[in-house]
């Protein structure tokens, strides 16, 4: 993991905070990664937020992996025997570069607490997402702009891994899904009807959320073809740099939270999984994958199911009054009540 010199994190001055499948080409900026790795060229802000996984103990034959990223109020529409809070939880720094070339560059800093309080795993984590992003901005073909960029990142004296993020952004797909839905049902509680603008509305959401949809499917493109899983894809693994839906134009999603990538390049089929895969390799033996080509199949549709529950999810969210589906009551739905059959979905 990166290391720096004995650090002191400096308050922060001043900064402004900022409100709070088809094929195309993909766009990508060439440069290669450059980490910056000495603490003192950041400056750390306020709390912006924290979150965490969730571990799946009990499902009936689900395809998705054993770790995936929840939001706030998840867990309470859960049973008890469905899922449990996973140990690892991460803090979300606002900030920015202080000296060099990338001097005044907003960053997120996203920070994976150390081994006395997040264990092995933690570690084990924050390693994973840096070296996913440093061989995906290492590419020869560019850097995709349809993913977090990473600036850098140091160790502090307590342990906890701090990695630094470009600020594209602190909106996630799921924070658009939640206020237009909220939206929804506070106009429908106002008794707000005008066709006209009712209609408009919708174009305006559908632009919108295919132009989402795209961003991601571009994203998790690039990574299948460097031979990348995400493992982690969900609404709240998007994050966006507007939610405002006339900016549709000017809409970039990135993917992030890499800590679960796995590298199925073939050598590397070959040899130790890796702890924080164990559970994909286990259901790809289970599923007859057995060979290096069978199991990279298999990873990679393992990450386009995921995909397409995050589909199906904003497709329905953004669209319904708030609490009536959330991303977990969907995939039930989805693969107990209509058993994967899209035909009685759509009836």
């Amino acid at each position: 993991m990166l290391r720096a010199p004995p650090d002191s994190l400096f308050p922060f001055r001043h900064i402004h905070k900022p409100n709070s499948l088809l094929r195309t080409r993909t766009t990508r900026i060439c440069c290669k990664a450059s980490l910056i790795t000495n603490s003192d060229s950041f400056e750390v802000g306020r709390l912006i937020g924290s979150y965490g996984f969730m571990n799946i103990t009990s499902s009936s034959g689900s395809p998705l992996g054993e770790d995936t990223e929840y939001s706030s109020g998840d867990l309470g529409r859960l049973r008890v025997q469905d899922v449990g809070e996973g140990s690892v939880k991460i803090r979300l720094y606002d900030g920015r570069v202080s000296q060099g070339p990338l001097k005044g560059t907003p960053v997120v800093f996203k920070v994976y607490p150390g081994q006395r309080a997040g264990g092995n795993e933690a570690d084990m984590m924050a390693a994973n997402e840096l070296n996913a992003h440093l061989f995906l901005q290492n590419s020869s073909n560019g850097i995709c702009q349809n993913l977090a960029i990473l600036v850098g990142g140091f160790e502090t004296k307590t342990g906890e891994q701090w990695l630094a993020f470009r600020n594209h952004g602190k909106s996630s797909a799921a924070d658009y899904a939640k206020v237009m839905s909220e939206k929804v049902s506070r106009n429908r509680a106002a008794g707000v009807w005008n066709k006209f603008e009712q209609e408009e509305t919708i174009k305006r959401r559908r632009y919108f959320v295919t132009k989402l949809l795209q961003g991601i499917m571009r994203g998790l493109a690039y990574m299948h073809d460097h031979d990348r899983l995400h493992q982690s894809l969900g609404p709240a693994s998007v994050i966006l740099n507007t939610i405002t839906e006339r900016d549709a134009a000017y809409l970039v999603p990135r993917l992030r939270d890499l800590a679960f990538s796995v590298d199925i390049g073939y050598s590397n089929l070959e040899g130790d999984p890796g702890l924080l895969s164990e559970g994909l390799w286990r259901r790809a033996s289970t599923a007859g994958a057995f060979t290096p080509m069978e199991k990279r199949a298999f990873g990679i549709s393992d990450d386009i199911y995921e995909a397409g529950l995050l589909l199906a999810y904003l497709a329905f969210v953004p669209f319904c009054e708030a609490g009536i589906m959330d991303g977990l009551s969907l995939q039930r739905l989805l693969e107990s009540t209509f058993q994967l059959d899209l035909g009685a979905t759509r009836e």
